[in-house]
C-alpha cells in the first residue's frame, strides 16, 4: 500500500481489493445500478473503477517515478476506450495526469501534483458493474525513460506549478496529454495529443516511435523522433485544446479531431467559432490526405444550460464503416452524438483555409457553408444529455455492436480547481466522481 494511503479524504469511494493483475495483484470496484431507459435510448449496463493509489501503480511501471502521490489514485482513463478484441476488454489512456488551478495576485496557475506521473495506456475488463484493470503500458522515451505530462515549451503552454501553486515546475519538450487511441493491426498505438497538437505512434510496449506536430512547431529537445508532418495552421490551437479525438478507418486511416476551433486571428474569434476541423493522416504515407471543416450545434442545442460557445468541444470520434464517423459533441454536462460521412468533396487541405492571411478566417465565418466552404453534413443519432443514467464529461466511445455502444467519463483523477483541492496536510479532496464505462442501446443500429 501507498504510505500515503491511510488517512486519505475520500467522498463516496469504494474499497480496494488489490492492485492490478498485469502489476501482480488485482483491483475491482462495485458499481452503481442501472439507470432507467429515458427516451429510445437508454443505459443497460454501468460498470465503476475503483480506487488503486497512484504512487504504486505509476511506480510498479516505471519505479520510482512518483516520490509523493498526494492521495491521488488512478483516474484520467476516461481519455478514450478502443475495443481490445474480447468481450468487454478496452484499451484507455490516460491525459496527462493529475492537474488543476489555482488563483495567485488574480491569476491562474496550471497545477500538476504528481509531475513524475507518466501518461499510460491502461487495459481494462467490464466485468458485472466492475471495472478492472488487466494491463498498464507506460509511454517511454526512445531511451527507456518516462514521457511525462508536462508542457512542453514555455513559448506556447501554460506554465506547470506544484500541487500549491507556490512552486514552479520545469517544462518538458518529451511532455504529452494524450488523449485519444486506437491500435493498428500490427499491435502498436496510436494517440492524440493536446500539447502540439500531435499525432503519436507508439510501440506496443509504449515505447514513442514517432510525433507527428505542426510544420514551424520547432519542439526541441525531444528523446523521441519528432516529424513536423502537419499543416501549420495548427500552431494557433487553443490552449489545452489541441486534437483529443481519434478514429481508424477499417482502410487504415487515422481521422484526428481538433477539440476546438482555431485562435485565429486572435482567441476571441477561437471563443466565438462553432468551426473546427478534422485531418484525415495515412500511415502509410506518414502524411495528412485530407482536411474537413466541422460544424458544431449552437451552444444552448448541445447543453441548454449553457450559453458559453467556447465551452463547446469534440471529444470522442468512431468510426462506423466506410468513411462514416460518429462524433461527440459535448459540454461537460452534455454531449450529443452525430454521424458524418466523409466525402473527398468536403475537402479543404492545402486551400485558403489553412492560410493564417486569409481574412476572414474559417473560424470567423458566421455561416461558412453560404460563404462556399464544404462543411461537413451531420446526422443526430443520440442527444445523451436526455439518457437518463449518462454521467457527464463524456471523452470515449466505442462502438460494441451494431446498437450498442460504451462510453467512458473522465473524472479527473478526483481533482477540482482552487485552493482547496488539498488539505493542510496536502492530501487531495478528492471530488468523489468515479471512473465509469457505460453501456447505451440505440433504438436503430449504426
Amino acid at each position: 500500500m501507498s504510505p500515503h494511503a491511510t488517512g486519505r479524504r475520500r467522498v463516496h469511494r469504494s474499497v480496494t481489493t488489490g492492485l492490478p493483475l498485469a502489476l501482480a495483484a488485482a483491483l475491482v470496484a462495485a458499481g452503481t445500478a442501472k439507470a432507467a431507459p429515458s427516451g429510445d435510448a437508454r443505459v443497460i449496463r454501468t460498470a465503476t473503477l475503483g480506487e488503486i493509489p497512484l504512487g504504486p501503480f505509476s511506480n510498479a511501471l516505471l519505479p520510482r517515478s512518483v516520490d509523493d502521490d498526494h492521495g491521488v489514485d488512478l483516474g484520467g482513463i476516461g481519455s478514450d476506450i478502443y475495443p481490445a478484441g474480447r468481450k468487454g476488454e478496452y484499451w484507455t489512456v490516460t491525459d496527462r495526469g493529475p492537474n488543476g488551478q489555482i488563483k495567485v495576485d488574480g491569476k491562474k496557475r496550471r497545477t500538476f501534483p504528481v509531475p513524475g506521473f507518466d501518461p499510460s495506456i491502461v487495459k481494462i475488463r467490464v466485468s458485472g458493474n466492475h471495472v478492472e484493470v488487466l494491463d498498464a503500458i507506460p509511454l517511454t522515451t526512445s531511451s527507456g525513460k518516462a514521457v511525462s505530462g508536462l508542457p512542453d515549451q514555455k513559448s506556447r503552454d501554460e506554465a506547470p506549478y506544484t500541487y500549491d501553486a507556490a512552486t514552479a515546475l520545469s517544462f518538458d519538450p518529451n511532455g504529452l496529454d494524450t488523449e485519444g487511441i486506437v491500435r493498428a493491426g500490427d499491435g502498436t498505438f496510436w494517440l492524440v495529443d493536446e500539447y502540439g497538437p500531435s499525432l503519436i505512434h507508439v510501440s506496443a510496449r509504449g515505447k514513442v516511435l514517432t510525433r507527428y506536430v505542426p510544420k514551424g512547431l520547432k519542439l526541441t529537445g525531444a528523446d523521441y523522433p519528432v516529424v513536423e508532418a502537419l499543416p501549420s495552421i495548427l500552431l494557433h490551437r487553443k490552449i489545452n485544446r489541441g486534437f483529443e479525438g481519434l478514429a481508424q478507418l477499417p482502410c487504415g486511416d487515422l481521422v484526428l479531431a481538433l477539440q476546438s476551433p482555431l485562435s485565429l486571428p486572435d482567441e476571441d474569434a477561437g471563443d466565438a467559432s462553432r468551426t473546427t476541423r478534422l485531418l484525415r493522416f495515412s500511415p502509410r504515407k506518414k502524411a495528412v490526405t485530407a482536411e474537413y471543416a466541422y460544424r458544431f450545434d449552437p451552444v444552448n442545442v448541445v447543453d441548454p444550460s449553457e450559453d458559453d460557445t467556447s465551452e463547446l468541444k469534440i471529444s470522442s470520434v468512431v468510426a462506423v464503416g466506410g468513411d462514416r464517423l460518429l462524433v461527440e459533441e459535448r459540454t461537460d454536462k452534455a454531449a450529443r452524438l452525430q454521424l458524418v460521412r466523409l466525402g473527398h468533396r468536403a475537402d479543404i487541405l492545402g486551400g485558403p483555409w489553412d492560410d493564417d492571411a486569409t481574412s476572414p478566417s474559417l473560424e470567423q465565418l458566421d455561416d461558412p457553408a453560404a460563404a462556399g466552404v464544404p462543411v461537413l453534413s451531420k446526422r443526430l443519432v443520440v442527444d445523451l444529455g436526455k439518457v437518463s443514467g449518462v454521467p457527464g464529461k463524456i471523452e470515449g466511445i466505442a462502438r460494441v455492436d451494431h446498437d450498442t455502444l460504451a462510453l467512458i467519463n473522465d473524472n479527473d483523477f478526483g481533482m477540482t480547481d482552487g485552493a482547496g483541492a488539498f488539505d493542510a496536510q496536502g492530501r487531495l479532496v478528492d471530488s468523489g466522481i468515479e471512473t465509469t464505462v457505460t453501456y447505451v442501446r440505440l433504438p436503430e443500429g449504426l
